[in-house]
């Protein structure tokens, strides 16, 4: 059984557990204990990816405001974790999503929301084996867990429709693929990580398997030396394009050294949105998708 067959199957047996998952405290990224007495009804997302599962869940009129960044909801104020913390605490909220970035870089934000009675929960599954619990627990902050259960179902069956159409590839022509996460640092994705999930759920051979993941994060440090010394055997150059990585079709056939990539030579680099590659939202089932066909046109 390959790579994505188990990871399938994976999908299969948490949904065989979705209904367990639903009981208890949570407990977030950072530690933090919540107990849910009640669904959150006035909640801030200063994460697109919170406010993205949020509305596919149908808690659009429980979101007040949003990140500076998160074009979702144009019509609500825009916030910042930068921000003074009063002007948070002025649209009265009671629960602030947050992601482990935030608490680690601005504790004080987090320390004056919690003094002011205002719980805050931070969240960013790294890998896919935190996906459904991530969903789950999003459902159950704003009473939507019946729609969160629907999702992961959803997840479930697109992937299997996806899976079809990758059995039909023989493995003998499977693609070998280096999937850049960051240009300017070369760095590429962690084994476990979201976006690799999708390489492979595609129908891709990660050639970068052996990335050492940074932190807890979902980067891998490689560098332009581990690259070009599997230049001959990289099929298609694949990279995540948006804020993180700003990087364009001609800045990788113009790096240095680049040139004696097979993908490089024959053409074959692509970019795919970032949101669709490593948010864990819906969108994952359109990045594989589109991974998909770019591999195999």
């Amino acid at each position: 059984m390959g790579t994505y067959m188990k990871r399938l199957l994976c999908v299969v047996v948490l949904l065989c557990y979705v209904g367990l998952a639903f009981a208890g405290p949570i407990v977030d990224a950072d530690g933090r204990v919540t107990v849910v007495e009640k669904p959150f009804q006035r909640i801030i997302s200063l994460y697109p990816a919170h406010t993205r599962n949020l509305l596919d869940m149908g808690a659009k009129k429980q979101i007040v405001a949003v990140g500076r960044s998160d074009h979702q909801m144009q019509s609500l104020p825009k916030l910042s974790f930068r921000d003074d913390p009063e002007r948070l605490l002025a649209l009265r909220p009671d629960l602030v999503l947050i992601r482990p970035m935030i608490s680690r870089a601005y504790p004080q934000l987090v320390s004056r929301l919690e003094q002011s009675g205002v719980r805050v929960v931070s969240l960013q599954p790294a890998a896919m084996d935190a996906l459904f619990r991530y969903w789950q627990t999003l459902g159950r902050l704003s009473g939507h867990e019946q729609e969160a259960k629907r999702m992961i179902t959803s997840f479930g069956r697109g992937l299997a429709e996806i899976n079809r159409k990758v059995r039909r590839i023989p493995q003998a022509e499977r693609k070998r693929v280096y999937f850049e996460s960051i240009h300017k640092r070369m760095k590429t994705f962690a084994p476990g990580s979201m976006a690799i999930f999708v390489l492979e759920s595609a129908g891709g051979i990660n050639v970068a398997a052996d990335a050492v993941q940074v932190r807890k994060t979902n980067i891998a440090a490689y560098g332009k030396e581990h690259i070009l010394a599997k230049a001959g055997v990289i099929d298609v150059f694949l990279a995540q394009q948006g804020r993180m990585n700003p990087v364009t079709v001609e800045m990788i056939k113009n790096e240095p050294g680049f040139q004696v990539i097979k993908a490089v030579k024959n053409n074959r680099i692509y970019l795919v949105d970032e949101k669709l590659v490593s948010r864990p939202t819906m969108g994952l089932l359109e990045g594989i998708s589109q991974v998909f066909n770019l591999l195999y046109p």
